[in-house]
């Protein structure tokens, strides 16, 4: 039986990029120059024709007849957020190009401003394509009106859009990766990792999933996450690796979290993206790197404007206690209404403790 392929998910088949040894890539650098070397294929201008609808149609069920929705609520904050369908996602692509895109490389990495895209869901369900994604972007014009391929070239407009095409790419990749794979949505590709001696802890990873951590970076993430469906890619990573390195929790729990409460979730994404921040991945970020939340909170988002609204118990503190409630002084305490340990969690457990702890665990499988 002949099997024919209509590539429309991606930029590129996943088997499609070889190294030049014919192998498929495992680092990201080099996969994302040989995709920048192939030519992207331009969407379709005309649909390709039209379907004759069948004469007869069968009995169907209507929607609310399968009973999906549960007697709570949950879909609230998922309806608030997004606009589902294509004229959504293509009313998103053109906030972008006209917008977000001039403040991409800066913003990218900051939760309190729209400087991503926030096309994902639209890509995972289908509602665009990468490749029309890629040529709105690439034919963004930038100060010296340089168009199309160009674009991502020269000097001038290469920030901006060759950050936002890298993520493309990381998609390609993820793809890639899981095609060569399979395994990978449940395993670490790298095996010396097989015998990590992740906790069985339920309540602990109860806490996170709930944004009870005490860490107000991350809980603020993980209780977005669950309003909305999504969660802003430098706050992925951060909870991610507090998951992994901080409370020692296997990945696949988190990917687990991450697959059932992510409008964007997608399979390739989310398996290797997990592996990465894990250290478990092919390209992955090297073992010893731990986020500190804290200082990631006060990095990217010195002031809690992004994330003081997903925990209000702590709206009232100044931005100097917001990421370490625990070091305030207790009279500010008192005057922000915050008491630790009943109105918001303590911090689960001492970040300086848990990276020594982690670092001695992954050390002990690195040395084997």
């Amino acid at each position: 039986m002949a099997v024919e392929s209509f590539n429309g998910n991606l930029l590129f088949e996943p088997w499609s990029i070889r190294n030049t040894s014919g192998e498929p890539f495992r680092v990201f650098l080099p996969f994302w120059r040989a995709c920048l070397s192939k030519s992207v294929a331009p969407p379709l201008s005309e649909p390709p024709g039209t379907f004759s609808a069948p004469g007869k149609w069968p009995h169907l069920l209507e929607l609310s007849d399968l009973k999906l929705q549960s007697n709570i609520d949950w879909a609230s904050g998922l309806r608030e957020t997004w606009q589902p369908g294509e004229s959504g996602a293509q009313s998103q692509l053109q906030y972008f190009q006209k917008q977000a895109i001039h403040e991409y490389s800066a913003g990218r990495d900051l939760p309190g401003v729209v400087g991503t895209s926030r096309l994902s869901p639209h890509l995972r369900f289908g509602e665009i394509s990468p490749g029309q994604v890629w040529h709105a972007v690439v034919s963004i014009p930038n100060d010296q009106e340089t168009h199309g391929q160009d674009m991502i070239n020269n000097a001038a407009g290469r920030a901006a859009c060759q950050a936002y095409l890298r993520q493309i790419c990381w998609r390609e990749f993820a793809y890639q990766l899981l095609h060569h794979h399979p395994e990978s949505a449940e395993q670490a590709l790298r095996p010396e990792f097989a015998a990590f001696p992740w906790k069985n802890d339920p309540r602990t990873l109860r806490d996170w999933t709930q944004g009870k951590t005490g860490y107000f970076f991350v809980d603020a993430g993980m209780r977005e996450l669950w309003h909305t469906g999504w969660m802003h890619n430098r706050v992925r990573m951060v909870v991610a690796s507090f998951l992994v390195k901080h409370l020692l929790i296997g990945w696949q729990e988190g990917a687990a979290w991450f697959w059932d409460t992510l409008v964007d979730a997608d399979l390739a994404n989310n398996s290797i993206g997990w592996q990465k921040v894990a250290g478990r991945g092919a390209d992955a970020a090297p073992y010893f790197r731990i986020f500190n939340p804290v200082i990631q909170g006060e990095k990217f988002d010195p002031t809690g404007a992004s994330v003081r609204r997903w925990v209000p118990e702590l709206s009232g503190l100044p931005d100097e206690w917001i990421h370490k409630p625990w070091k305030a002084p207790v009279s500010t305490l008192i005057r922000a209404g915050v008491q630790l340990g009943t109105t918001y969690p303590a911090p689960i457990v001492d970040h300086d403790q848990a990276r020594d702890r982690a670092l001695r665990a992954l050390s002990g499988i690195k040395g084997k």
